[in-house]
């Protein structure tokens, strides 16, 4: 049962139900009366009520916002760990393949193949779980065409899971049907998280001391995804987006990282590295490091790359949109900005939906491989 789905939803409500009527009208009686084990009693029945009617309201907000798009996923977020790349094994590890169907086919020389892949970061010493979608043209094309082939790398935001692009976002959907109406020409998806050291929001950034994220996302993974497929290492010919952080990592490693990005979409996404519980103290204290990531201070105060910049946001409603009106006034040549400004808006699933094919069809339109 998915864990998005009505009947979830609907199950949980019924079990609310079901409880609330049997404590209330059996339990709660028998526990009446003073002493510990009364007492006790009482306790755990209030407990157990918060619990079976707060599920109904995370299942809901879970499927407004996507933080997990499967039971597993829950569990998966805590039980993902780094592990240090062996140099010389293959990077990319093909776990398997996922099925799925678009306008009502399974086979892969319509809808292509989705590929359930770990990434070894032998630089980086991290792992990456991710989901590669080879279209159904890559899947047919020669040696010396498939290195002609746009990649974009699509992140999803933080607390997230890479099922969310497939069962939330519809990345490869959207990509067929852009290709199909003439939009967007055949590219290689690359979809993942970017909590690369679990349960850490690392903001894609090398930790001092810690998870080195950015080394695994600019240097790691194009260089192991290339090799094992066969694609472009021109930057020219990759691209990276994303949601929320995932939109602050697209920004920042097109602007730090050129060599492996040219082109990069961020859709609410924020320009500067956050600091709380989940992030921890990401720059060891250093002060220089925390700047150097602060997008809005790279674009004032240091030469820019020859890279093109998406940023998407809306006036009401989305928290960013002044520090995005900034960014996009910020950007000199030889970089070249683009926008996707919205009436009205938020930080949720719906509006990211809504920016998300202008911003892929924008994305692809922009790589070129030779």
């Amino acid at each position: 049962m998915a864990i998005n789905g009505l009947p979830a939803l609907i199950c949980a409500l019924v079990l609310a139900g079901v409880v609330f009527v049997a404590v209330v009208w059996w339990a709660w009686p028998r526990l009446a009366g003073p002493g510990a084990k009364p007492v006790l009693g009482r306790i755990g029945l209030q407990l157990v009520l918060a619990l079976t009617m707060g599920l109904p309201l995370l299942l809901a907000v879970n499927g407004g916002y996507g933080f997990y798009s499967s039971w597993h996923d829950i569990l998966a977020l805590s039980r993902d760990e780094p592990a240090t790349g062996t140099p010389g094994a293959d990077a990319v590890r093909v776990q398997g393949t996922h099925s799925w169907r678009y306008r009502g086919s399974d086979d892969p020389a319509v809808i292509g193949r989705i590929e359930a892949v770990t990434v070894r970061g032998s630089r980086s010493g991290l792992n990456g779980q991710a989901y590669v979608h080879l279209p159904p043209e890559f899947l047919r094309a020669s040696a010396e065409q498939r290195a002609r082939f746009p990649v974009v790398l699509a992140l999803s935001g933080y607390p997230s899971t890479t099922r969310v692009l497939l069962d939330l976002f519809h990345y490869p959907q959207l990509a067929l049907d852009a290709v199909r109406s003439g939009a967007m020409r055949p590219a290689v998806l690359v979809m993942m998280t970017p909590t690369v050291a679990p349960p850490r929001d690392t903001e894609c950034v090398d930790v001092p001391g810690g998870p080195q994220a950015e080394t695994f996302f600019s240097r790691d993974l194009p260089a192991a995804v290339a090799g094992h497929y066969g694609l472009t290492r021109d930057p020219r010919g990759w691209g990276v987006m994303g949601n929320s952080v995932g939109g602050y990592c697209a920004l920042k490693l097109a602007l730090r990282a050129p060599e492996s990005y040219r082109a990069a979409a961020g859709l609410s996404a924020s320009y500067a590295a956050e600091r709380d519980e989940e992030t921890g103290e990401l720059f060891g204290g250093n002060p220089v490091l925390r700047r150097e990531s602060d997008l809005l201070w790279r674009l004032r105060a240091l030469p820019q790359p020859p890279v093109s910049l998406l940023v998407a946001s809306s006036r009401k409603g989305e928290k960013q949109y002044p520090q995005t009106l900034e960014f996009i006034a910020a950007v000199r040549s030889p970089a070249r900005v683009s926008s996707i400004v919205l009436d009205s808006g938020g930080h949720n699933y719906e509006t990211w939906g809504r920016e998300l094919p202008a911003a892929l069809q924008w994305l692809v339109g922009r790589l070129r491989a030779d």
